[in-house]
């Protein structure tokens, strides 16, 4: 008797898998695979034990539906004949970004391209918030789906004030939690980086200062030298005007040696396009000394000025780190010397 009433639960069992199964033949554009057990009988019912098989045949449209607020594609790959659920950034994501998820998938995918429903392809910098505000259709080698992403409800803007208000509680609250971390790891940085940068720039600054003093003699020197030069043609002049010959003999002479001065000056200005002015020419030539010493005993000035650079840098980011407000301190006044 037992036999008997399970044989006809075996075969109601039975037809009712066939029925679903010519069902899902017949509605090929379920985005959900749904599977029922049967119950395995041999003679006699030893235990149930279960085997899925599925009943739904696969569906090979491409679906979009939205799952914890993001999109999710779900498609079918030609190669592996199974479906792949793809769930996109909208906001980050691009339509090239997606395809090459999708090629990257699936390596028989020779060509993966976007259209618009009036034939138009869509770009790869387009965003996929944008492409999933309006149908189109997806190309995958020789296919092509038609896809309709579902509309998602908008947020009121009572309640998009509400979350605006909240993550902006939440980023004060981040703040206050951990800016006093924030600030004492950044200053640690900062600190360890200007002793990093004073010990590079330190054989460096002795190696310059030998140089600008070495050049600053040379400098000093030259100038010297331009004073005696300086007095001796005025001496030269005055003993060949009273001494040897009269005014009338050596006033031409004196007015070549003006007239040569003021060509010299205007050479000067040709070169350098700067006026004679003797602390600028003092400068430029300490420059000159400079340089030509800092060549020869191989000191890199433009390695020095990075340095410098930088360092200047990491002082000022230290400044600004230690300000009263960053440290939540009551300002100081400002004195009149500031």
């Amino acid at each position: 008797t037992t036999r008997l009433l399970k044989l006809p639960l075996l075969t109601l069992t039975v037809a009712t898998s066939l029925l679903l199964d010519t069902r899902g033949t017949l509605n090929r554009g379920s985005t959900s695979l749904n599977c029922v057990g049967l119950w395995r009988h041999t003679g006699a019912w030893r235990g149930r034990e279960q085997a899925p098989y599925s009943t739904l045949v696969p569906s090979d449209e491409v679906t979009v539906n939205y799952r914890h607020g993001l999109p999710v594609i779900t498609l079918m790959l030609p190669t592996r004949s199974e479906r792949c659920q793809f769930t996109v950034k909208p906001v980050v994501t691009t339509v090239g970004a997606f395809l090459q998820d999708v090629q990257r998938e699936d390596k028989g995918i020779e060509r993966a391209e976007v259209f618009a429903t009036d034939g138009s392809k869509v770009s790869d910098a387009t965003l996929m918030e944008v492409l999933l505000m309006n149908d189109f259709k997806l190309v995958i080698n020789n296919t092509a789906y038609s896809v309709s992403p579902p509309v998602k409800d908008k947020l009121s803007s009572e309640h998009a004030t509400e979350m605006e208000d909240i993550k902006s509680l939440v980023h004060r609250l981040f703040v206050a939690l951990n800016l006093e971390d924030h600030q004492i790891r950044k200053e640690r940085e900062l600190l360890q980086k200007l002793d990093h940068l004073k010990g590079e720039l330190l054989p460096l600054e002795q190696m310059k200062a030998k140089i600008m003093d070495s050049a600053d003699a040379k400098t000093s020197r030259l100038l010297w030298v331009g004073l005696a030069l300086m007095s001796t043609q005025g001496g030269a002049l005055a003993w060949l005007t009273w001494w040897v010959y009269s005014w009338d003999i050596m006033e031409p002479v004196t007015y070549f040696i003006t007239y040569g001065s003021a060509m010299a000056f205007y050479a000067y200005f040709v070169l350098t396009k700067q006026d004679y002015i003797y602390p600028h020419a003092k400068d430029r030539q300490f420059l000159h000394y400079f340089y030509r010493k800092s060549k020869k005993q191989r000191f890199n000035v433009e390695r020095y000025n990075k340095l410098k650079d930088d360092l200047a840098e990491v002082e000022e980011s230290l400044r600004r780190l230690r300000q009263p407000l960053h440290l939540r301190l009551p300002i100081q006044e400002i004195s009149d010397k500031d």
